[in-house]
């Protein structure tokens, strides 16, 4: 074999440490691939894990002009623990020829000398798996110039005490009960910046409308998201939640973006329209996030198993950076123009209390996108599999906190404490705009 398939398992591991591919019930359909290494699945067992695999439909097609049929021993399917998968990347490279399927590390299930004679060639079989681990599921094909066409269905389950199957992986079974948490702490939310802005009439804003859609999405998103998990955890399908979810999911990022470049432009609040670079940022923003969506629906709802996968988180990855970066610039103007027209206006005080606020905003800002990009990722990194759902929890936990905050600074009140002015402050004000300690 070539160094193609040491890549790969090295790739794909670490894709799937971040990603929560689902592991509900899935019927996929191979047409001449020529790929040495699929993965299916990754999942997390429990003393009573099992997985079931049925092939059919199977063939196999030799573009070489040997006249000779693949040996059919050569291709099957096998689990591999995160454990072993290092012991078999070292066989992998001190052997180019090395075959994966003749590794001591892996648990084997079949091969195709196990199924049924053509023209049916199928195979079903349900194997227990006894060793509580994190396996991922691969197809191997180690015959040479080989292209393998097959149907796949697969299912991986966890055994409940009841008997009932668990088809969420171990570290994820707890999905569903965090989700509904969080959403009921959104709707709790909601109800209480809804009392706010009715007891501050006078002092909302268009801002604050869009604010209270992107908690009422928040939240719908939310319950979504724990209905989507709990019937693939009950049944291993979604029973149409997941659609719901990303609807919301796509409308509720949209509108984060949208509202903290509004925010961040002081728009409603301070002025009542946009400048032109502002403009553009959301033309670039809010474009790039549909591309994002897309690619998180890609991610979601297809696998591994198909060849652009990896390709596409990539793509995700990307824009996300982007995104992030682009809703940065809004504040720093903000900032930059408010210290020059303090020079002009004779309003000190005033806007010295804008700077405050801005600047707060911004690190605000910085500090929720670096917890949810980096602390986050390094949670589900090096989090063991069965305490996977804590990097969920500290995401939600990271996000309300940040909304909280966000709606705290620009909530709707008649006398904000920015704007109490006295002369004393007046002139200290005038001192501190003096300074160059609002440069970024």
């Amino acid at each position: 074999m070539t160094k193609l398939p040491f890549l790969f398992l090295i790739v794909i591991s670490i894709v799937c440490h971040v990603i929560n591919v689902k592991a509900e019930i899935k019927s996929l359909k191979i047409e001449s691939d020529d790929r040495q290494m699929i993965l299916f699945e990754r999942f997390g067992f429990t003393h009573s894990g099992h997985v079931t695999i049925s092939v059919s439909s199977v063939s196999v097609s030799s573009s070489s002009t040997s006249s000779s049929s693949p040996d059919p021993s050569r291709l099957g399917f096998f689990l591999l623990s995160e454990e072993s998968l290092l012991q078999v990347i070292i066989e992998m490279q001190q052997s180019s020829n090395f075959c994966v399927l003749d590794s001591n590390y892996i648990l084997m299930l079949f091969t195709f000398r196990d199924l049924s004679p053509p023209p049916l060639s199928r195979f079903n079989q349900s194997y227990p798996v006894t060793a509580p681990n994190e396996y991922s599921l691969y197809f191997a094909n180690c015959a040479p110039e080989t292209r393998v066409s097959m149907d796949v269905r697969t299912e991986v389950y966890n055994l409940d005490r009841d008997g009932s199957k668990d088809f969420l992986s171990a570290g994820q079974t707890q999905l569903p009960t965090l989700f509904t948490l969080f959403a009921l702490l959104y709707i709790a939310f909601l109800g209480f910046w809804i009392y706010e802005c009715y007891n501050n009439k006078r002092s909302v804003h268009r801002i604050h409308l869009l604010m209270a859609a992107l908690v009422l999405f928040k939240a719908l998103n939310l319950i979504c998201a724990a209905e989507d998990k709990h019937y693939v955890k009950v049944t291993g399908t979604p029973h149409g939640w997941d659609v719901l979810f990303y609807i919301f999911q796509f409308i509720r990022v949209i509108l984060l973006f949208t509202v903290i470049v509004l925010i961040g432009t002081g728009w409603s609040f301070l002025k009542p329209f946009l400048q032109e670079r502002e403009k553009k940022v959301l033309m670039i923003v809010i474009p790039l996030q549909v591309l994002a969506n897309i690619a998180s629906v890609v991610i979601g709802e297809t696998g591994p198993f198909i060849r652009d996968w990896v390709t596409w988180h990539q793509v995700f990855l990307l824009v996300d950076i982007i995104c992030c970066c682009a809703i940065i610039f809004p504040i720093v103007w903000s900032i930059r123009s408010l210290r020059e027209t303090s020079k002009t206006d004779g309003k000190a005080a005033r806007n010295l209390a804008k700077l405050q606020l801005f600047r707060q905003f911004y690190i605000v800002v910085i500090g929720y996108l670096y917890f949810t990009r980096i602390v986050v990722y390094a949670l589900k990194t090096i989090s063991a599999y069965k305490y996977r759902w804590v990097s969920n929890g500290a995401e939600e936990v990271a996000s309300i906190v940040f909304y909280c905050v966000m709606f705290y600074m620009f909530r709707p009140v008649e006398k904000n404490e920015y704007f109490v002015l006295d002369e004393e402050e007046e002139e200290a004000a005038e001192l501190a705009l003096r300074d160059d300690e609002f440069d970024l």
